[in-house]
């Protein structure tokens, strides 16, 4: 009931996203056009965080779901039965307003759930359940594609697992029932470096904006590094796809390579979670920002030289290998920092920041590209990623609470 509803959705949804751009061309759009279309889903994410963190504090992390869920199957419906590209656009915008509010209620309700020790592995376990969705999803599209030969066929299979996810979380035992909260001992809520016992003390309900000023110091600092950790990520995921083109290489080398690199981060999301419960956030999140940043900057130095391709798979493994440790991160670090009152207001306003970044991080690939080379972009990542590891090195020692060493079984 934990983690099922996450693969389900995320199964669906992988399953979708690579089709949106194809869609969006059969029905006449160009490829700058598509690529609008297929933004609209970044966009309905950064907009449905603060709107589903007022969701989740006022009905709770299952209605939410269940909500989110329904609202899906209209966006599914739409894209299904668009008109317009502008319909189409509207329906995908709508399905990341549903991610959004899917992703928070159960972020939230991990933080509030899970005991510190452990909180980590569940929340890498977490964020493995969503890797699993896109990582498998797009290969039952494909699949699907070559059966019935129609991009509606995977828009079908999401709608079954949006249906399937609702039905469970509606009709099955709720969590947040049967599994009570629990009180972290420990919880810094400013940068001034000393610890205190407790909730922030507010007595009234505080709303997103109010919460948003009252962490300020902490999303301005804490929060920066962890939105150059998230357009780290977002633009792995540009940068490789576009090395292989400007070395000649072919699609399918291409996806070997990117693919090999997705498998290793995939494999070692688990990993993530036991470091940083045994030994500190830290130790997770630095390795993985520098091992990304020095990745990215001896990246930039290869595309010209004798062994170009070796080199681009050699990083792109790098890169995985970073990816993959910082699994969790982001949600752990969330949790850790939330407020005990109201913990759905402040991830709200976390995960829209590391969203941004997210967002940012291929925009500016491309602008830097256009007035340069590549290689120059991909360096401006690697030194975002080096000033993100030092903004880490900072601020998670002053701002988040050391779990003590889990009991052995």
């Amino acid at each position: 009931m934990v983690y099922l509803p996450t693969v389900l959705f995320a199964l669906g949804e992988g399953a979708v996203i690579p089709l949106i751009p194809v869609i969006a061309a059969s029905m006449g759009a160009d490829v700058a056009t598509a690529a609008l279309v297929a933004s609209a889903l970044v966009v309905g994410q950064l907009c449905g965080n603060l709107p589903a963190g007022w969701a989740v504090g006022r009905i709770g992390e299952r209605y939410t779901m269940v909500i989110a869920g329904t609202a899906a199957l209209l966006s599914g419906a739409g894209m299904l039965f668009a008109p317009s590209l502008g319909v189409l656009a509207a329906s995908v915008f709508v399905l990341g307003l549903c991610a959004a509010a899917f992703g928070l209620a159960r972020h939230a309700f991990m933080t509030t759930r899970v005991p510190l020790p452990f909180r980590a592995r569940s929340l890498s376990l977490l964020g493995g359940s969503f890797r699993l969705g896109i990582f498998i999803g797009p290969f039952v599209a494909a699949g699907l594609l070559q059966l019935f030969g129609s991009e509606s066929a995977a828009i079908w299979f999401f709608g079954v697992c949006l249906v399937v996810m609702v039905l469970l979380v509606l009709f099955g035992p709720d969590p947040e029932a049967t599994i009570p909260p629990v009180r972290s001992t420990e919880r810094f809520v400013e940068d001034s470096g000393e610890a205190v016992s407790g909730s922030i003390p507010t007595v009234e309900r505080a709303g997103i904006f109010q919460t948003m000023w009252r962490q300020r110091r902490l999303l301005s600092r804490l929060g920066l590094a962890a939105a150059s950790l998230s357009a780290v990520r977002s633009a792995r995921q540009v940068v490789l796809p576009l090395w292989g083109l400007s070395l000649g290489l072919d699609a399918s080398t291409i996806a070997l390579v990117v693919g090999v690199s997705g498998a290793i981060d995939f494999a070692l999301f688990y990993a993530s979670g036991q470091v940083m419960d045994r030994f500190g956030r830290l130790w997770a999140a630095m390795p993985a920002m520098l091992l990304m940043g020095v990745g990215f900057l001896a990246l930039a130095f290869t595309h010209d030289g004798d062994a170009a391709v070796l080199w681009f798979g050699m990083f792109a493994a790098v890169l995985g290998v970073g990816n993959g440790l910082s699994s969790g991160i982001l949600l752990t670090l969330g949790a850790d920092v939330a407020p005990e009152r109201e913990p759905a207001a402040f991830l709200g306003s976390w995960r829209t920041l590391t969203d941004a970044g997210g967002a940012v991080a291929p925009l500016l690939v491309s602008a830097i590209t256009a007035v340069s080379t590549l290689s120059v972009a991909a360096g401006a990542i690697g030194v975002i990623g080096l000033l993100g590891a030092a903004g880490f090195l900072r601020w998670i020692p002053r701002f988040v609470p050391r779990p003590d060493p889990p009991a052995e079984a």
